[in-house]
């Protein structure tokens, strides 16, 4: 992991195992569904639900500081507490990493591998529910640095300088795919007009790894998007695009990458805005 760019906010198993106790620690397990934490967890690990912990019922993210403060504190984390975060679905810790940084959190780790490298590994695991102490977590400002917003999106369609980049299946990318099953009324399916295509899921190795510096380099190059131009990434609901915002700034190191995530679950739903299938 020396080679990446900011190697730092990676951690493996190995390192993880050794600091399951740390006081100054806390594991944040993150899915669609409390099963597979249930099943079995990495000891000490407390539970975010998606859908209910972070997004709206119109399934945007919650970017209420108040709902954020709850959360952090129901979990016995601290303003000075290190979030390792990881999921089941690839990419999850690595959205939560963006996630915090825009609440203000910035001692957060992304456990590389994630779910499947721990139980791959057959390392320790536990079934109970973790419970800690409720702290009294305060956020002073939300940060909007690290978003873009519809209208900026816009504005970029057609500009040489910025590349949207759309990194949800190919099937959605087509427009054979949509969001809800039916779809709804007010929704269509496509991808924003220029937008270059680059599934998110091409950045991991099969154990659930992120592959090495000169394997995503030579991902995202041969697409055009390189370190000069800046880039907006773009999924259906802002979790996969927050994923690659972290591959390409951290691990990356692109000084230019901000992250859509309103997502094709706005773009969608905007009367009049340009849809390419």
């Amino acid at each position: 992991m020396t080679q990446y760019a900011h190697s730092e906010v990676l951690v493996d198993t190995q390192w993880l195992l050794e600091h399951l106790n740390d006081p100054q620690m806390r594991i944040v397990e993150v899915d669609t569904s409390p099963q597979p934490y249930k099943d079995a967890h990495i000891p000490g690990a407390v539970f975010w639900n998606i859908f209910t912990d972070l997004l709206l019922p119109n399934l945007q993210i919650n970017f209420d500081p108040v709902s954020m403060e709850k959360l952090l504190s129901r979990s016995g984390i601290t303003n000075d507490t290190t979030v390792v975060a990881y999921g089941s679905y690839p990419g999850t810790g690595a959205w939560i990493f963006w996630l915090l940084q825009v609440f203000g959190h910035k001692n957060v780790r992304v456990l590389n591998g994630g779910h499947q490298k721990w139980l791959a590994q057959n390392l320790r695991v536990a079934t109970e529910l973790s419970n800690f102490e409720p702290t009294q977590y305060s956020i002073s400002a939300v940060d909007t640095t690290e978003r873009v917003f519809a209208a900026e999106v816009q504005a970029s369609i057609g500009n040489a300088d910025r590349v949207l980049l759309d990194v949800r299946s190919v099937e959605e990318y087509r427009g054979e795919f949509f969001l809800n099953q039916p779809p709804q009324a007010t929704e269509r399916a496509g991808h924003i007009p220029g937008a270059v295509h680059i599934e998110h899921l091409l950045t991991l190795n099969e154990d659930g790894t992120f592959k090495s510096f000169d394997e995503l380099q030579a991902i995202y190059s041969s697409q055009g998007i390189t370190p000069d131009k800046e880039i907006i990434p773009y999924c259906a609901i802002g979790g996969r695009s927050g994923y690659t915002w972290f591959v390409l700034k951290y691990l990356l190191g692109y000084p230019k990458v901000r992250n859509y995530d309103g997502s094709w679950n706005e773009w969608s739903r905007i009367p009049n805005v340009a849809i390419e299938r």
